[in-house]
Parts: C-alpha cells; sequence; structure tokens
C-alpha cells in the first residue's frame, strides 16, 4: 500500500453515524482551519485542493475528531468540479455541511502587469467554480430541507481594489451570490453564510505576489480564529460574518458610506505594489 493509499484509508475511517461536510481549498490556510473546527465538532470531512498537500490533511486534523476524505482535484475547470461532486455523492450520505472557500488572488497592474491568463484562472476559481458547486450540492440539501453553505468572501468585497482588481471584483460577486440565494433559500431549511476575512496569516499574499504591500505588513489574524468565527456563524444560520477584529470590522462599517472613488483611493494605499516602504 502506498503511503497516499494509506493516508486515504485512513481518511475514510470515520463514522456514517457522523454528519457529513466539504470544505474545498483546504490544504492550508483558511480552508485547512475549516476543516479543522468541522473535524472537532465531530463532522467526517471531505476535504479538497488541486495540490498533493491535500493527502496530508487526515493527519493535521484532531485525534477525537471526525474523519477526512481528501479528493485531489482541480476547481478551476469544469471536469475538477464535477469530479468533486460525484466523488461526494458516491459516499451516500446527506450533505450536511458545504464549506466553499478555494479561490487565489493575483496582484498588479491590469493593463501591463497581470497576464490575461491569470485573471481567467482566478475567476475559473473564486467565481465559476463556487456556482458551479452550488448548483450541483444546493438541490439535495433542499429536498432535505436541511443544510448549510458557507461561501468565502471577504473584507475585499466591500470596495473596490486597486492592483488586484478581478480578486475584490470576484469577492463582491461570491458576497452578492450568497446573499441572493440565501434569500431564495428562505423557509427551506437551507442557509448561506458568507465568511468575509479580512488580512489572516496564510500563504495568500506569498502566492498573490503581493508581497511588500502595506496590506501584507499589516496585522493578520489567525485562520483559526477565522474559521472558528466562521462556522459559529454558518450554523447559527447567519447571513455574513466579518472575521478580523476591531479594526477590520470598522473599515467594513465605514466603507458603506464612503463614494467608490474614496473607496479605491483608501484600498488601493494598502494593496498598491510597494506600499509597505511608502
Amino acid at each position: 500500500m502506498t503511503e497516499r493509499d494509506e493516508q486515504t484509508t485512513q481518511g475514510k475511517t470515520g463514522s456514517a453515524q457522523h454528519p457529513l461536510a466539504l470544505v474545498t481549498g483546504a490544504s492550508s490556510g483558511i480552508g485547512l482551519a475549516l476543516a479543522q473546527e468541522l473535524s472537532e465538532r465531530g463532522y467526517d470531512v471531505v476535504v479538497n485542493a488541486e495540490d498533493e498537500a491535500i493527502w496530508a490533511v487526515p493527519g493535521n486534523l484532531p485525534v477525537n475528531g471526525g474523519g477526512a476524505i481528501p479528493v485531489q482535484a482541480d476547481l478551476s475547470t469544469f471536469e475538477g468540479v464535477e469530479e468533486l461532486v460525484s466523488e461526494v455523492k458516491a459516499l451516500g450520505r446527506p450533505l450536511e455541511v458545504a464549506a466553499l472557500n478555494a479561490g487565489v488572488g493575483v496582484s498588479g497592474d491590469f493593463a501591463e502587469a497581470v497576464p490575461l491568463e491569470a485573471d481567467l484562472d482566478l475567476i475559473a476559481l473564486n467565481v465559476v467554480a463556487p456556482v458551479h458547486l452550488a448548483k450541483r450540492l444546493l438541490p439535495d440539501m433542499v429536498h432535505r430541507g436541511q443544510g448549510r453553505v458557507l461561501l468565502t468572501s471577504s473584507m475585499a468585497a466591500t470596495m473596490p481594489g486597486p492592483y488586484y482588481a478581478t480578486y475584490a471584483a470576484s469577492k463582491a460577486f461570491v458576497q452578492s451570490f450568497a446573499q441572493a440565494i440565501r434569500h431564495e433559500l428562505d423557509g427551506t431549511g437551507v442557509s448561506v453564510t458568507a465568511l468575509q476575512p479580512g488580512p489572516t496569516d496564510t500563504n495568500f499574499f506569498d502566492r498573490a505576489g503581493m508581497e511588500g504591500t502595506k496590506a501584507d505588513a499589516s496585522g493578520k489574524a489567525d485562520p483559526a480564529d477565522v474559521a472558528r468565527d466562521g462556522i459559529q456563524a454558518l450554523l447559527a444560520g447567519e447571513d455574513h460574518v466579518v472575521t478580523g477584529g476591531a479594526k477590520v470590522k470598522a473599515q467594513v462599517a465605514a466603507s458603506r458610506f464612503l463614494s467608490e472613488p474614496t473607496r479605491a483611493g483608501l484600498h488601493a494605499q494598502q494593496t498598491r505594489p510597494g506600499s509597505a516602504d511608502q
């Protein structure tokens, strides 16, 4: 038996008596923390990511928690989403929680620095994939009259995001999408919650090429705290939750009273390349 087979077998030792959850983007960062939080609460968790690190997730969950079932699939592709959905449905168990968290960032001047392929890949993962997954998973929840969906948005959803324009726009889409389908699902027994983290101590800034920005240099929240707040809000059926401390919550609240150009200018001060030194 290979190491991967052994890890997968160990991950499938969860009891069918446990509720079942799904977390995408679960190999690190907020996604891994969400999986750990759900496992701690007794859920068996289908964990997904496109990278090999997903196979190590079962060993990073609480010893006395629910099990983990890794699925390596690239959700930026139609086939990857369909593969994940097939794996979930093949378990023959009702999905109680779906945390649609997978996402990526790209940064730089839109017109000259960011390749078109990078922007389109971002839209495929951050926008198309959660819509695709929600379309496949929600009907079964509605039919049962029970289910919880968490969509990872961002504080960036509340304002234009110069120097990572497609990322901020993608999160504005996710935020609007979450609130719209939440309204449609009212009375069905299924709820939708938007998780809006501020800067968090993950590899997001490195992967997005945002090292050296004020946003990267600012204080960051612990992913475990973000996940705990997100799952608490999810299970309580709240419409959204802003995480990252009082400063982030104040910024999100204040943004409602500012014009779009003003919000864009303030946001640019945090995301402009090299802004940490300015």
